[in-house]
């Protein structure tokens, strides 16, 4: 078999969230900013020549047919006739429930390796239209670059942010995006912002209320979390984050929250997701 190595999928934090509409087809018209955080799982992959597609060691309560790092792998195979197969593993590091988008960074990890392994050669644009078949945020992940980001999710315009540290603190729940997305109590209809009021401080995360009344540990570390700067929530939750101003003072609060009891982890922000430079160092 070919070894095809360890390729990183990040974590992504969105800096703001805005819920601005329902869709006929049931889902909501978004605008956010998407950044990616140098946390990541790690997938190992290598070649088969049987067409079989093997994920060792499956993630423990995902099904087989809903795991999202085989369904990427399913669909690279039968859109391109592909007759090669791949062993699959997945060293999880990011919480699931938690919104920093690890199954759909694990997704985008897997076009990218297959694509590579198989030697495929399809173009970033057409991996994102696949991986908007998996989920919203997957096309993120695949073209890699801190984004502002419209529609579903999936018109992307990349952004040059700043890229802070950050602390990111990780409640002891897993949280439904579709139960917080189903909620009577989600504000629908923010107004739409402007990227420069963005920049000047606007935005916010409307599904941040829906969550905290729903899962009081989140609220709880969103608390603790905001004596030491602004704590925001993540996508649809439940980690819950703030930027420090350096590594050190990073480090130190990941380690305060510790010795509180409270999992979390310390992080830089990256505008380019970790995963590009593996892709240009592998050719």
């Amino acid at each position: 078999m070919e070894v095809g190595g360890f390729w990183s999928a990040p974590a992504k934090l969105n800096l703001f969230l805005h819920v601005v509409g329902r869709r006929a087809d049931g889902y909501h018209d978004l605008q956010t900013v998407f950044q990616f955080l140098d946390y990541c799982d790690q997938l190992a992959v290598e070649c088969r020549r049987d067409g079989e597609l093997q994920l060792l060691q499956p993630l423990p309560g995902v099904a087989r047919d809903s795991d999202l790092v085989l369904r990427a792998a399913r669909l690279l195979q039968l859109e391109t006739g592909c007759r090669l197969g791949a062993n699959l593993l997945l060293h999880k590091r990011l919480p699931m429930g938690g919104g920093l988008g690890g199954g759909s960074s694990d997704a985008a990890t897997t076009l990218h390796a297959l694509n590579r392994l198989w030697q495929l050669d399809l173009e970033p644009g057409r991996l994102a239209e696949l991986g908007l078949r998996l989920g919203a945020d997957v096309p993120v992940f695949v073209h890699g670059r801190a984004a502002w980001a419209e529609g579903v999710g999936e018109r992307l315009t990349p952004v040059a942010l700043a890229e802070p540290w950050y602390v990111v603190l990780v409640p002891e729940v897993q949280v439904s995006t579709a139960e917080i997305f189903r909620a009577p109590d989600l504000t629908r209809y923010t107004p739409l912002i402007t990227m420069s009021a963005f920049r000047d401080g606007g935005g916010h995360n409307d599904c941040e209320p829906v969550v905290f009344r729903r899962y009081p540990a989140v609220a709880e570390a969103a608390r603790w979390l905001s004596q030491f700067g602004v704590a925001r929530l993540t996508g649809t939750g439940g980690c819950v984050y703030c930027a420090q101003a350096d590594e050190q003072a990073a480090r130190q609060l990941a380690a305060h929250a510790h010795a509180a009891g409270i999992r979390g982890f310390a992080a830089r922000g990256c505008n380019e997701s970790p995963l590009l430079g593996q892709l240009r160092r592998a050719v």
